[in-house]
């Protein structure tokens, strides 16, 4: 049996996931981290994208996180989102809605125009859609 880590996905709304876990892959500031059993302490901001969970016993669960903070000791990974949603439970129109609207929004730049939070809307939606393809990829279908 491979060695595990203890994982807490959790959101400002609900605590996602608690389990043992083989690895946890995140979308830190810097790139991806593929964390396991033994790793070095480390406090990193997250980017909005998937989180990855593969399970004792190798089975794998894929999370959405807007963004946040992953916290890692050598026997646990916290991960602490904004927003955290499971990806099967991510409503794809919705967000190929929300990105076509942040699209047309910083086409037509008016004079209300906020570039910071049309470019957030813009980044959440393609991090959503990138982690419904990663599920795709993963199990073929959604």
């Amino acid at each position: 049996m491979a060695m595990t880590v203890h994982c807490d996905i959790v959101s400002a709304e609900e605590e996602l996931f608690s389990g043992l876990a083989e690895m946890v892959i995140v979308h830190g500031a810097q790139g991806d981290l593929g964390i396991l059993m033994g790793h070095t302490p480390l406090l990193s901001s997250l980017k909005p994208g998937p989180v990855r969970v593969i399970k004792q016993g190798g089975q794998e669960e894929i999370f959405y996180v807007s963004g946040g903070f992953v916290e890692v000791q050598p026997n646990m990974v916290k991960v602490l989102a904004d927003t955290a949603i499971r990806a099967k439970d991510i409503d794809e129109a919705a967000a190929k809605e929300a990105m076509l609207a942040a699209e047309k929004a910083l086409s037509e730049k008016g004079a209300e125009f906020d570039y910071g939070a049309a470019s957030a809307h813009l980044a959440a939606a393609m991090a959503q859609l990138r982690t419904i393809e990663e599920l795709r990829k993963k199990y073929g279908r959604h």
